[in-house]
């Protein structure tokens, strides 16, 4: 530690180098031997030359940690506490996200005068302080503690009856000692059995999905790396690092999940997939579990579907005033294939759960195919394809066309087989509702002739595709008018024909409601293809996508960019988090409008409305 860099905000020469010899302070205040200095450089210089080396003297035990930060804290002017839960402000504690003091092991203590006092063992570490100050607002004070100290009230303050204290977990797996896994190829069934029922890994595992379900996560990554095995959660479409367990605890963490999610623990060659149903407060939480070997052991991702607070009413979902009545008109239709297109995670699911919810009535038969059932809908007969025991979507949609449905939903096409079969069932007087993996609604076309539908029958059946994306919700809390950097308007210009498509910009500038991130919840923007005549003949006819997006610019329905902009304009989301999941586009992408606006087009249509 021959340098660092002063960080009282107190001085406004912030930023200043003050040299410091580490081993000299330490001889100072008579805590080391000139001997013991010598012993740990010459480990520094052939062990580890990169490590500081008041680290090395405590990793020696030639100092204490407490004895090198209290050091390098009166030499820095900084004060040192021996910290306690009762010293911290429950207030304060709000002020940062949870899992951000959490990853960086900083303990805010108290606000007054708007000083944000914040404890550190990195207290010259000038960049995550500014961090800090970006993320609170305010100006901020260090005092010094140890890393250890810091934490432990950290989990004190910040656990709660719901949760696990992670450190204890952590603690009794290394007094028990029995969870040290030895290499994978010694491990037995028994082995791997035994490490995942003992208590600490149960609980472990608990404290994961707990800890999921209360910040919304959609989705929970285990990540083996080399060294390291960490936890992260995706929530609202980013993902965010949660926790670092001991690496020779991911094996018996794998296991245990894998045993609550009915999967082969012996079996770590090949994918896997699972689930499990939790409850949670008297609620049902479903979870879909996914293994893949990785170099340094197996990967879950565990995809979180918490029903309890879904809307499934379209009115909520995020259409447009232009785009609902389209949208319920063409769910109107008897007969026909209704498509909803996006990635993994964009939405379609709720979507078409809510436009089963728009036409289920006493009087008709709605049947769906799904993989898994994540809604529970009333008068609605559900089925759940089971791959392994041979009951796959194509199998069981010719199964259900003998069960006398009027309206059929088909989680995902994901062959020419069910593919051809769904637009068999269109054909002959059902409603299909399903959805496709394709980046906007026009590519629906191509893809489904590329499952070897004829394109005389995709132009017979189509009713009508429906693309979507989920992007997040600026934060009502603390929503600003925004200043967007040059190259942002540059792409905005270069997106709208040269011109900014709005004059007002906003975001949210982090408060503690939104976890300073400026952003809750996301939202579905849309575009909607309902093809009339012409584009019917094109399709017909096989034409290129190039070709279809031309005609379809003719009648300037509403894409996605277009339907992301006017959310924009009201201040529901920004133009950062709309510009994450837009493309840019393409030379064959229909032009946009003088305004950036159009209305959807449909059939009935006049060609001079």
């Amino acid at each position: 530690m021959e340098a660092n860099i002063n960080p009282s905000h107190k001085n406004s020469e912030r930023g200043k180098i003050t040299v410091l010899r580490i081993g000299d302070l330490l001889l100072e205040r008579g805590l080391i031997t000139q001997e013991q200095i010598d012993q740990a450089l010459a480990y520094q210089k052939e062990h580890r030359p990169k490590s500081l080396l008041g680290r090395i003297l405590v990793d020696l035990d030639l100092i204490t940690a407490e004895n090198l930060v209290a050091t390098m804290a009166v030499a820095l002017g900084v004060p040192f506490k021996n910290l306690t839960p009762e010293m911290i402000d429950s207030d304060a504690l709000e002020i940062l996200p949870h899992p951000f003091i959490k990853q960086n092991n900083v303990l805010p203590i108290s606000l007054a005068d708007n000083q944000f006092t914040i404890a550190m063992e990195e207290f010259t570490n000038v960049f995550l302080i500014e961090n800090i100050e970006r993320l609170s607002g305010y100006a901020v004070q260090v005092v010094a503690a140890t890393n250890d100290n810091i934490r432990q009230v950290i989990q004190s303050c910040l656990s709660d009856s719901a949760e696990y204290a992670f450190d204890e977990i952590i603690d009794e797996v290394r007094e028990e000692g029995e969870l040290t896994v030895v290499e994978q190829k010694h491990e037995t069934v028994n082995d791997l059995e035994s490490a995942a029922s003992d208590s600490p890994v149960i609980k472990l595992v608990n404290h994961i999905i707990n800890g999921a379900i209360h910040e919304r996560a959609s989705d929970i990554h285990i990540e083996p790396d080399d060294g390291v095995f960490r936890v992260r959660y995706r929530v609202d479409g980013e993902l965010h690092e949660v926790l670092q367990p001991p690496p020779n605890m991911l094996s018996a963490v794998v296991s245990r999940i894998k045993i609550m999610a009915g999967m082969d623990i012996a079996e770590r060659r090949i994918p896997q997939d699972g689930g499990i149903t939790v409850m949670l407060k008297k609620n049902p939480v479903d979870l879909r579990v996914s293994t893949m070997p990785t170099k340094y052991g197996e990967k879950v991702v565990i995809r979180v579907i918490n029903n309890k607070g879904a809307s499934l009413n379209l009115r909520n979902l995020g259409f447009s005033e232009t785009m609902l009545p389209k949208m319920l008109e063409i769910l109107s239709e008897k007969n026909g294939v209704i498509l909803v297109t996006g990635p993994t995670g964009s939405g379609k699911s709720t979507t078409l759960y809510g436009s089963l919810n728009e036409i289920v009535t006493p009087k008709i038969n709605v049947s769906t195919i799904e993989d898994p059932i994540e809604y529970n809908l009333a008068r609605v007969n559900q089925f759940q394809v089971n791959t392994k025991a041979g009951f796959t979507f194509a199998r069981a949609l010719r199964a259900l066309l003998r069960q006398d449905p009027d309206v059929i939903m088909v989680g995902e096409i994901r062959d020419p087989e069910t593919a051809q079969i769904a637009t068999q069932a269109a054909l002959t007087g059902h409603l299909v509702l399903s959805t496709l993996h394709t980046n906007d609604a026009p590519s629906a076309v191509p893809r489904l002739i590329n499952m070897e539908v004829e394109p005389y029958l995709v132009a017979a059946s189509l009713r009508g595709v429906l693309a979507q994306r989920l992007v997040r919700k600026i934060c009502t809390n603390c929503k600003v008018q925004a200043d967007l950097q040059p190259t942002t308007l540059e792409i905005l210009k270069t997106m709208f024909g040269g011109s900014l498509p709005m004059d007002t910009f906003y975001e949210g500038k982090g408060c503690s409601q939104c976890r300073n991130t400026g952003c809750a919840g996301r939202i579905a923007i849309y575009e909607l293809f309902v093809p009339e005549q012409e584009m019917l003949e094109a399709i017909g006819r096989n034409a290129s996508i190039q070709e279809l997006r031309r005609t379809s610019n003719k009648r300037n329905y509403t894409t996605l960019r277009q339907d992301g902009i006017e959310k924009a304009k009201q201040g529901i989301i920004s133009i950062n988090a709309l510009l994450e999941v837009v493309a840019r586009r393409g030379p064959d992408e229909p032009e946009e409008t003088d305004d950036g606006n159009a209305e959807v087009w449909h059939p009935h249509t006049r060609e001079d409305d």
